[in-house]
């Protein structure tokens, strides 16, 4: 049934296409086409659609109990925040229902940090090309300013340096005594699959703690097994003093964390920070299941087998291309750097080859595919990926619209045929 958007704001750019099922990596459409998932929900279903054990806990669950607040003790949250705290050597965490809430909580911790060491007005080190959500703080934040244009103005407090440079960083601290706190990904997924250097994630935390600033890291889309490590940190061996997750964590059904440690893990106080619907008994036992199922199955190293397959097949299909600029990722976070714009391909992708992509500040073809991929379906990517490029040789240059850059909440992309 062809559902009418005529009540729906218009936030999106939505592809003509209405996914009614799914199983694993793939999906099935209102007519019955089947495609291959090669986005995962921007990195969310990263144990793939409908997964059995995920849905008979929902199932459960929904007839036990779902929310009561959290005036009380809710013992599904206790026990995922001992568990997420124990994987990633942290203290204590706060749950909400995404990533943007989660981001939100680190940057109030941050500025707490900064008033109880008697700086009048805090300021937070972001980076350039940087994503950490819709919010109006959040958004001050991030590093693009086409998502950021009409909701001026921004809140003030953040300084924004270029990523995976440290001597940006310590010329910063020579210049401003008001640094409290320094955000950043470990991989840039909406920036275009750019990684951090282990020299600059390590010598970032020496610097933190010569100042006493606090090392806050977004993990929302590398987190959770994508990289090949459970926390994409962990590949430099440090450790965050704040860590925020969200995506994978719940497998699609809405969940966010902000887990700390050392000194920020005892910044709030009752009454200083909340969520009505955060840590529910549902999403905290599905993100119990989440975390027994990667864990069982070996879903970090599965990432590091698979995503090493799909680099390598990505540079002996593509390599030679005219237009390809770079392939770079880490794990199952893989990125095509295109030499024009090629927003058009998530269209061509979609009808040509049955498969979703993304694309990502113009000109970065991303693959995030579930983790339980197997090793045929890596291959099934690369072909269907080198297949459109070799169908789209002739890209056209479009014209970047600064009101429409794509992101993990939007597809704001030349419009395929409408006959999927």
């Amino acid at each position: 049934m062809q559902a009418t958007t005529s009540h729906l704001m218009r936030a999106y750019a939505r592809q003509p296409v209405s996914f009614v099922r799914g199983s694993g990596a793939r999906l099935w459409d209102e007519h019955g086409t089947e495609y291959l998932d090669a986005i995962a929900g921007v990195a969310v279903t990263s144990l793939g659609h409908a997964h059995p054990e995920i849905a008979a806990v929902i199932a459960e669950q929904a007839g036990l109990l779902l929310h009561t607040s959290n005036v009380f003790r809710i013992d599904w949250q206790e026990r995922l925040g001992e568990r997420l705290c124990a994987l990633a050597g942290m203290q204590k965490a706060f749950f909400c229902n995404s990533g943007a809430e989660a981001n939100e909580t680190a940057l109030k911790l941050a500025r707490l940090h900064g008033h109880r060491k008697q700086v009048a007005e805090p300021m937070i080190l972001v980076m350039e090309n940087g994503f950490h959500g819709r919010t109006i703080a959040t958004l001050s934040a991030t590093g693009n300013a086409a998502k950021q244009s009409g909701f001026e103005p921004l809140l003030p407090g953040f300084l924004r340096l270029p990523y995976n440079d440290i001597d940006a960083v310590c010329q910063a601290a020579k210049q401003s005594p008001d640094i409290v706190a320094v955000l950043v990904e470990p991989v840039q997924g909406e920036g275009g699959i750019r990684v951090a250097g282990t020299d600059y994630m390590r010598e970032l935390r020496a610097l933190c703690d010569k100042h006493d600033w606090l090392l806050m890291l977004d993990e929302i889309q590398a987190g959770m097994g994508r990289t090949g490590a459970w926390f994409g940190h962990q590949h430099a061996d440090i450790e965050p003093d704040v860590m925020t997750l969200a995506k994978a964590l719940g497998n699609g059904f809405p969940i966010g964390a902000c887990l700390a440690r050392g000194p920020a893990a005892d910044l709030f106080s009752p009454g200083q920070h909340g969520s009505t619907f955060g840590g529910n008994p549902m999403a905290c036992r599905v993100g119990c299941t989440v975390l027994d199922i990667m864990a069982r199955d070996g879903m970090p190293q599965r990432a590091t087998a698979l995503g090493a397959r799909l680099l390598a097949g990505l540079h002996k299909a593509l390599g030679a291309h005219p237009n390809v600029l770079a392939i770079r990722g880490q794990g199952l976070m893989a990125g095509i750097e295109m030499d024009r714009n090629c927003k058009e391909l998530v269209g061509r992708a979609l009808e040509e080859q049955r498969l979703l992509i993304s694309v990502t500040r113009d000109t970065t073809i991303r693959l995030l595919p579930p983790l339980i991929c197997n090793e045929a379906q890596i291959d099934d990517i690369v072909a269907r990926v080198a297949r459109l490029l070799s169908s789209a040789t002739a890209l056209s240059y479009v014209e970047s619209d600064p009101q429409c850059s794509p992101d993990e909440s939007e597809a704001c992309y030349a419009s395929p045929s409408p006959h999927l």
